[in-house]
């Protein structure tokens, strides 16, 4: 018998595949979760129900064998109906942080139906409930981790992202086609899970948080004295780098070069990791925080090009370096009106390294610069385009000149 062509060969291989399905589908790492479960729309108890911004509990995960439920704000931007569906947005809170009113009337302005809500088990105000899930300390982040992956804070808070994601698709105003999400800090850290959990996800924005925790970040104690053993159930289980090459909507990863948490290296991996395209917005000495973290107009703009068809931002292409010349091809549907160099010759842990800025050069769809110094630097290269909208290169390593 003749080999196969290779046109033979993929033509059998696809018509396996949509043969049985579920012969694809049974390698997507799910971890502890069980999505048919979680992708049912949870039940709603309203609280208020007048106006744009409104409040409700919702139905959560239980919680050492008692029920819990969830608070969140939900925002319904003007005109939105059955017959004028919305795309929506999930907002997820970090560290410290709770259920935003704040964030959610950003994104309703911009004609979103937004949710964001409470994973610390609280209510308004940070007012704690008595049936809600864990909070989140250290304590429910690792510790409780020996009381079972269940017990664990991150068991919880992805169950109650995702059940947020299916109560949006069954809301009338709602277009379930185009659900997007955003999350700041230890909210990042959610996202960048739920990017490689939730296909219904069309579009994702982790602020700060990543994966790769374990190699570097600032809970590399806290991993320390799990131990071995339950440690790499917490890296199995819960880190983002377990989940994240399963992750094939359009990302936008913003993070700072000296991010306290969440390093440049474990963030590199991280969208290194991903399957789908990516662009990055770092930014030289980006404070941490909520508001400083739903601030940059890039997260706006890149879910607009995603969801309701707005301009892109710009994309990076090719980055070269010859010597100290370095450079980025791009491409960019508004004017790309200035660009800069970025460098450090420090190295020593991210969080301390100092950046200095250098202007770049543009020629057509190229933007140049010369490095000072080739010892021991790292560096990229930042475009930033007539809507003031900066996107950035990956960041190189030079360890020999």
């Amino acid at each position: 018998m003749k080999n196969p062509t290779p046109i033979t060969a993929l033509l059998t291989l696809l018509f396996l595949l949509l043969a049985n399905p579920a012969s694809h589908a049974a390698n997507h790492n799910t971890g502890p979760w069980d999505l048919a479960d979680l992708s049912k729309a949870p039940s709603i108890e309203w609280i208020d129900q007048s106006g744009p911004i409104r409040s409700l509990y919702y139905s959560g995960e239980d919680y050492r064998g008692k029920k819990t439920r969830v608070f969140a704000y939900y925002g319904i931007p003007e005109g939105a109906a059955a017959d004028n569906k919305k795309p929506a947005m999930v907002l997820v809170h970090g560290g410290g942080g709770m259920a935003f009113r704040e964030w959610v009337e950003i994104w309703v302005k911009r004609g979103y139906v937004a949710i964001a809500m409470d994973l610390a088990g609280k209510g308004a105000e940070r007012q704690a409930l008595p049936d809600g899930g864990p909070d989140q300390s250290h304590k429910e982040k690792f510790t409780d981790l020996d009381g079972g992956v269940k017990s664990a804070w991150t068991y919880h808070a992805v169950a109650n992202i995702l059940r947020a994601v299916s109560l949006l698709q069954n809301q009338a105003e709602v277009d379930p086609e185009r659900i997007g999400m955003t999350g700041i800090s230890w909210g990042g850290y959610l996202t960048s899970l739920a990017s490689g959990l939730d296909p219904r996800l069309k579009v994702t924005v982790p602020v700060y948080g990543c994966g790769f925790l374990h190699q570097n970040s600032t809970w590399l104690k806290d991993f320390k004295t799990l131990g071995p053993e339950l440690a790499g159930q917490w890296v199995k289980n819960f880190d983002p780098s377990s989940y994240l090459h399963q992750a094939n909507m359009p990302m936008l990863f913003v993070n700072g070069t000296n991010d306290f948490a969440y390093p440049l290296d474990s963030y590199q991996k991280s969208y290194r990791a991903v399957k789908g395209p990516r662009t990055l917005c770092i930014t030289v000495r980006m404070p941490h925080g909520h508001p400083s973290g739903w601030k940059p107009k890039e997260i706006g703009l890149f879910v607009d090009s995603i969801l309701i068809k707005g301009k892109a931002l710009a994309r990076i292409g090719k980055i070269s370096r010859s010597g100290k010349q370095v450079s980025v091809d791009f491409q960019s549907e508004f004017p790309i009106k200035s660009a800069s160099l970025h460098y450090t010759t420090g190295t020593g842990p991210w969080k301390e390294r100092k950046w200095k800025s250098l202007d770049a050069q543009i020629e057509g769809n190229s933007a140049s610069a010369t490095l000072p110094s080739l010892k021991d630097t790292t560096w990229f290269l930042t475009l930033t385009d007539e809507r003031d909208a900066t996107v950035s290169s990956e960041h190189k390593t030079i360890t020999q000149p």
